[in-house]
């Protein structure tokens, strides 16, 4: 990696009907939201379109745009409606063909025979992109520009987030405090709270309500990357907090 920068951001494209529906449960975003944050790379933005050509070259072309990098999700296998390939070809108008290196990967896996017209999808990859290995199916994800395109299933993900993230140019990571607010109402210091986080703009300060075994509970949370300006809004809000329990 190359030196930390100050201000890395990032999105993610979901790509599929079946995150729409409710027939699949999304378990990537966390993933790749909390292994960004380690690296210092703010994920910003989060977006889910269908299986829809139009909409998929629409969201790759604004997201990829706006941020440092763009990270997709799904569509990338051997059957019809796996179109996310062709859409990443067509926004940024290239041609995609079968990629000699992806065949080569996937006849790691499959015997020649059986490397048929649905298997080799899979092998078709835009024009000037860079191969992801994916250790665990062997079928490629690949990289253009600032796009990352990798599987839908979390295992083969993570594991081509394994492989990326070591090109990735770092930001300056960032530094969480929690606070625990106990029982108290969030209606209680949210007065307190507001003022505290207008005094101390250099953080980001939110508040967390949950419901635990034991009732009411709330955390607050204090984010930053400098230190000093984290432990200044932590001491403020303990003093706070200390003056409205009873």
């Amino acid at each position: 990696m190359t030196e930390p920068r100050t201000s890395v951001t990032a999105a993610v494209l979901v790509i599929g009907d079946e995150i729409l529906s409710g027939r699949t449960k999304d378990k990537n975003i966390g993933s790749i939201a909390e292994r960004l944050t380690e690296i210092g790379i703010d994920l910003r933005e989060v977006r889910v379109v269908p299986d829809e050509a139009e909409e998929i070259v629409a969201a790759v072309n604004a997201l990829r745009a706006r941020y440092t990098y763009l990270f997709t999700t799904g569509g990338i296998g051997p059957t019809h409606d796996d179109i996310t390939a062709d859409s990443i070809a067509a926004a940024f108008g290239v041609g995609i063909d079968v990629d000699e290196r992806a065949r080569a990967m996937l006849l790691e896996r499959h015997k020649p025979e059986d490397l048929n017209e649905a298997r080799l999808r899979m092998a078709r990859i835009p024009h000037g992109a860079e191969l992801i290995p994916n250790p665990v199916s062997k079928a490629p994800g690949f990289s253009i520009g600032n796009v990352f395109v990798m599987a839908g299933v979390p295992q083969i993900m993570n594991a081509m987030l394994d492989a990326i993230l070591p090109q990735l140019s770092p930001g300056i990571p960032v530094i969480s405090e929690t606070i625990d607010a106990g029982g108290l109402p969030e209606g209680t210091f949210a007065t307190g709270l507001s003022a505290i986080a207008a005094r101390q703009g250099g953080v980001s300060i939110g508040s967390y309500p949950s419901m635990t075994q034991s009732g009411f509970a709330n955390r607050i949370v204090v984010r930053g990357r400098d230190a000093e300006a984290v432990a200044a809004a932590r001491a403020e809000i303990e003093e706070m907090l200390a003056k409205l329990r009873p």
